[in-house]
Parts: C-alpha cells; sequence; structure tokens
C-alpha cells in the first residue's frame, strides 16, 4: 500500500532554457536538410541550361550553455529555363522593298505558335535577312530562325544598329531582306495553291 509519509513520485523537472533551444536548432537542422534533401529530388533531371554557383553556406548558432550547432547548406544552382514559344514576343520587320514581305513571315511564324506583334516596315532595306534577340534570347532566337529556315549565323544580339527605330517589347526580331521575303512568298504560294 501507499505510504503516505512517502514523498509524492513527481516527472523530474528540466532546469534551464537551454532545453528547447537545444531542440529548435535540432529541428532546424533537420528542416534544412530535409529541404536540400527534397530540392535535390526536384531538380534530379539535367536542367535545359544551368549555373552552378560555387557558394556554401554556413550557419553557426550558439545555444545557452555554450554549444555550438553548424549547419552547412549544399551549393546553389541558378535555372535558366527557356520561354515557350507563344511568350515569347517576336516582332518581324519589312527591310526588302518587298510589299507585304512581314506580313507574310509575321503570318508564319504565328501559325508556328511564336507569339507575333504587329508587322512594321523598316528604317532601311537590307540585303541579308537576320534574327536579333535580346539579353536571355538566344534558344528562342536560334528557334526562329530554324522555323524560317535561316542559318545559324542569322542570328545576333540585338544592338541599335537593327533596321528599326525600336523593338518595343519584342524579344526577338526579325528583320526580313529579299532572301526571306522570296522564300516566305514562294512558300505562302504553294500553301494556297494546293
Amino acid at each position: 500500500m501507499d505510504d503516505p509519509s512517502a514523498p509524492e513520485h513527481q516527472p523530474p523537472e528540466r532546469s534551464g532554457p537551454g532545453v528547447p533551444v537545444d531542440r529548435a536548432a535540432i529541428l532546424l537542422g533537420l528542416f534544412i536538410l530535409a529541404t536540400v534533401l527534397l530540392l535535390g529530388r526536384i531538380h534530379n533531371g539535367p536542367p535545359p541550361s544551368s549555373t552552378a554557383a560555387s557558394v556554401v553556406s554556413t550557419t553557426t548558432t550558439t545555444v545557452a550553455g555554450g554549444s555550438t550547432t553548424t549547419t552547412t547548406a549544399a551549393p546553389a544552382t541558378t535555372t535558366t529555363i527557356p520561354k515557350a514559344k507563344s511568350d515569347v514576343p517576336v516582332l518581324v520587320v519589312n527591310a526588302s522593298g518587298k510589299t507585304g514581305a512581314a506580313a507574310t513571315v509575321t503570318n508564319e511564324l504565328q501559325v508556328a505558335g511564336w507569339s507575333v506583334q504587329t508587322p512594321m516596315n523598316a528604317t532601311a532595306n537590307v540585303s541579308t535577312s537576320a534574327v536579333y534577340y535580346v539579353s536571355g534570347q538566344k534558344a528562342a532566337a536560334d528557334a526562329v530562325a530554324t522555323t524560317l529556315h535561316l542559318p545559324a549565323s542569322a542570328v545576333l544580339p540585338y544592338t541599335t544598329a537593327a533596321p528599326v527605330s525600336t523593338i518595343g517589347t519584342a524579344e526577338v526580331l526579325v528583320v526580313v531582306a529579299p532572301d526571306l521575303a522570296t522564300s516566305a512568298s514562294a512558300a505562302t504560294t504553294t500553301s494556297s495553291g494546293t
């Protein structure tokens, strides 16, 4: 039986505020580890293009009582995902001197799924067609050139030397010269004649 003079059994008391801080530090470390592992699983496949940063993040936490916890995160990876055709604004300008050339090429790109803007006339005629791109849109410009059957050498970074007064919000600029105007009108004639 119970002895009334015996001290009542109570659970041991935890002393000091260090215990919850220790648990918090351990939980934080586990959270960071789980996040790193989860992100590694999500990004398991090779990205379209990526740049790995060689920066390692280290966090040191000192808790009450003088103990130290160090957490190290894996190197960060920045991934650039190419935009879909429908997300890349393309402007076509006529620098061929042939009426309707820019409209024909604009229609061809629209049918291929590109997001096209209203075609314009160039500020000057040129002898060779070109596809210009703004920073970060080379892959899109390459794809536009492929759609139009232009060589890779026709793809150039956009500069103010392009024969337009402005490209506005366009990220890819197609300058239609006689070479592209002739092939575009031949393709339109063939497809409308069949």
